[in-house]
């Protein structure tokens, strides 16, 4: 026999805040993060995260996967759960509570498009924003916190590297995520001795200044030492 419910009950949404840096031709590069500019109210043609109402016969991971996929056409990318926003008025339209995720995603690969009820979709500085629908901004703060601070003690970073980069990209990756200036040989003994970076054998191509050696992330070589209680820590 189906239940019947006394109280009221708040409407599920999830929103992800997509970072992504774009290392194509550029070393002063910048974090970026994706939004959609709304095509319906409330907030209509403003700028927010992507994201959506959660369906009833769906988890909260794939729902963050649907609306990512729907809004912005970005797909397989990695999706963490960053932290519940239920603030009373958070919405105009009725009570809703969000569940925000946060993604990483490397440019090179991955095409973005505006669908469903996203009128545009594009990136933006994180530093240059404009403002943002409901308590997006608070979102957004929340999330970028999460990655200065995870980045410390997990090599997630990697996520946002093409598959092979120079030290120089790693580096610079590391200093705009942590806002501050690294030591660039302290910086490249430290990585060098995790052994957690491998040479691939090629250098840059078609660069203007002198071309650098390339190396790609060894999750394999993490994953063991991982188990063996190695302590990640730029």
């Amino acid at each position: 026999m189906p239940h019947t419910y006394q109280f009221a009950r708040p409407a599920l949404t999830v929103d992800i805040v997509v970072f992504a840096m774009d290392f194509a031709g550029r070393d002063e590069t910048d974090l970026q993060v994706m939004l959609i500019q709304r095509d319906l109210a409330p907030y209509r043609g403003g700028w927010a995260l992507p994201g959506g109402f959660v369906r009833t016969q769906e988890t909260l991971d794939d729902a963050a996967r649907r609306e990512l996929q729907e809004e912005t056409g970005l797909r397989d990318i990695y999706l963490e759960q960053l932290y519940t926003f239920g603030a009373l008025g958070r919405d105009p339209r009725e009570r809703v509570v969000t569940v925000a995720y946060y993604a990483l995603v490397n440019l090179t690969g991955h095409d973005v498009r505006a669908s469903t009820d996203a009128r545009n979709a594009a990136w933006f500085s994180v530093s240059d924003l404009p403002p943002l629908a409901f308590d997006h901004a608070q979102v957004l703060d929340t999330a970028h916190q999460r990655l200065r601070s995870k980045v410390r003690y997990q090599p997630i970073g990697f996520e946002l590297l093409p598959e092979r980069f120079t030290l120089r990209q790693l580096q610079r990756l590391y200093e705009v995520i942590l806002d501050r200036e690294l030591d660039k040989r302290n910086f490249r003994k430290k990585v060098l001795a995790m052994e957690i970076v491998k040479e691939t054998g090629e250098i840059e191509k078609d660069v203007a200044h002198r071309a650098a050696r390339l190396y790609r992330f060894d999750k394999r070589r993490y994953d063991r030492l991982m188990k063996k209680g190695f302590n990640f820590e730029i």
